[in-house]
């Protein structure tokens, strides 16, 4: 890998296209701006762009020497619904829109190795820069799959990176296996009868109701599963009621389950089925379930995972650490799709504890500049190591 001072000089294009996508967030199969940006910035590198895939996802493809062997690298695009609080001059324009989790600084580290890997060409083979829209919640990483990603675009191997708060800056963080949880979603609607607040005789309250369907499912995990076994159940909606002196006809509750082990989320999907259905027939209402499986666990292939840490200790330097024993997180990532149609990694790399280092999908949190060479000179180091120049 070349010196960290040469893609240090690459930081002021790194920094000014993550700041023009900061400040022009775009949520899931809406970044037609930022697509633009890749797209363009690819071309004008000499390197090959293909547009598309997911509405919005680009690839751009580069060649050097004359080996067949391709890698792909991944970075996501999309922001998030979040009113950001930032007050620095790159914050978002768009009300309700920012990128509350680094995307924008994952696109641009992503950009610099391109430009560096074009400029020098120092490999053997193709690498392909995936470009992916829609991580948060729609599953936009699972759309390029289906739509062809890997049958136009064949590789051996492919490549994911996340910003991680909390991490040292310009650390690196990975495991074999399990790296992130499954997430699946459901919700809950209450059917009761509706009736004169100063009546609640004649309605069948879907209120208390809810309230005893919340607390049974805090007993999914806590009370129904091994406590050796990774899980989450965590209601995060209640809707119901329009004003004071009404009992409404329905309430909605909504939430998440994190696991990992494909046979405890279906115990844990069939068990909130029981819930939804026998507690308010208790109280002579009814119910519905709408539960979906979002994403997969993400689950890292040990050679690649390998490759990986040995690429992200050339970036960190000798100094530098690489935590190749991270426990594994129960958040999600939809990258995970790409680990299950072909082999790979998925791996962190620290964003620091301060300065920009406040946690993700918070409205105060910004991705650090700083690590942007460090990120760049992961994937570098990547391409160099797996499709190594011949002499």
């Amino acid at each position: 890998m070349p010196p960290l001072d040469d893609l240090s000089r690459l930081v002021p294009d790194m920094a000014r296209w993550r700041h023009a996508i900061h400040a022009h967030p775009e949520t899931a199969f809406e970044e037609v701006k930022t697509s633009a940006l890749v797209a363009e910035t690819l071309a004008g590198l000499g390197i090959e762009v293909h547009r598309g895939l997911a509405g919005t996802g680009v690839v751009g493809t580069l060649k050097a020497g004359s080996a067949n062997r391709a890698i792909g690298l991944r970075a996501d695009m999309d922001a998030l619904h979040i009113q950001e609080t930032n007050g620095f001059a790159h914050r978002s324009t768009v009300p309700g829109k920012m990128h509350a989790c680094g995307h924008d600084g994952h696109t641009a580290m992503l950009l610099g190795a391109a430009k560096h890997l074009a400029a020098t060409k120092n490999f053997d083979g193709i690498v392909h820069f995936i470009f992916q829209p829609a991580e948060e919640n729609e599953g936009g990483g699972r759309r390029m799959v289906e739509e062809g990603l890997f049958d136009k675009f064949p590789v051996e191997a492919v490549f994911g990176l996340h910003n991680l708060p909390g991490l040292a800056l310009g650390e690196f963080a990975i495991r074999p296996g399990p790296m992130l949880s499954a997430y699946d979603i459901f919700e809950i609607v209450i059917e009761g009868r509706g009736s004169h607040a100063a009546m609640p005789h004649q309605s069948i309250d879907p209120v208390p109701i809810a309230a005893q369907l919340v607390l049974a499912l805090q007993t999914v995990v806590s009370r129904g599963t091994d406590p050796f076994d990774a899980a989450v159940v965590s209601v995060t909606q209640i809707h119901g009621g329009d004003t004071w002196n009404v009992i409404p006809q329905s309430v909605r509750v909504g939430g998440t389950v994190r696991t990992f082990d494909p046979a405890l989320q279906d115990r844990i999907e069939a068990e909130i089925g029981r819930m939804a259905r026998d507690i308010p027939a208790a109280f002579g209402a009814k119910a519905s379930l709408r539960y979906e499986r979002r994403y997969p666990a993400t689950v890292n292939h040990p050679a690649e995972t390998e490759q990986a840490a040995a690429a992200a200790q050339t970036a960190a330097g000798p100094a530098g650490k690489v935590h190749r024993d991270k426990r594994p997180l129960m958040g999600s990532e939809d990258f995970a799709f790409m680990l299950q149609a072909r082999p790979g990694a998925f791996i962190f790399l620290g964003n620091g504890a301060g300065d920009g280092g406040c946690m993700l999908h918070n409205p105060g949190y910004d991705f650090n500049d700083r690590i942007l060479a460090t990120g760049a000179g992961y994937w570098v180091s990547l391409v160099e190591s797996l499709l190594p120049a011949r002499g």
